[in-house]
């Protein structure tokens, strides 16, 4: 969303004005800290100029039935833009979180 708002030169405080929102609840919609209601989806695909779909990143999924991104691959993508040391505890974390659980 923010790559979206910043390529059509807004501010979050100039995109919370066009869908009726204030700048605390773009930044809360940015960082997941809270959704986007429905109703202002299709005003917020709107206003960044791209369809509804492209908005919630919809994708085929295995079955080739259209469905979101899972969190997990999105997760995946973020720590792939991490510098290696970060991307290299990320990793370890998960490996013992992993072999706990198998553990288990």
């Amino acid at each position: 969303m923010a790559e979206l708002r910043k390529a059509r030169g807004l501010t979050q405080a100039e995109l919370g004005e066009q869908i009726g929102v204030n700048q605390t609840a773009i930044g809360s919609y940015k960082i997941a800290r809270r959704r986007i209601p429905l109703s202002q989806v299709a005003p917020l695909a709107d206003a960044l100029g791209v369809s509804v779909a492209e908005l919630v990143d919809f994708r085929p999924s295995s079955n080739g039935k259209p469905g979101p991104t899972p969190k997990l691959q999105r997760q995946i993508e973020q720590v792939s833009k991490l510098p290696r040391g970060k991307q290299k505890f990320v990793s370890d974390m998960l490996e013992t979180v992993l072999k706990t659980a198998a553990a288990s």
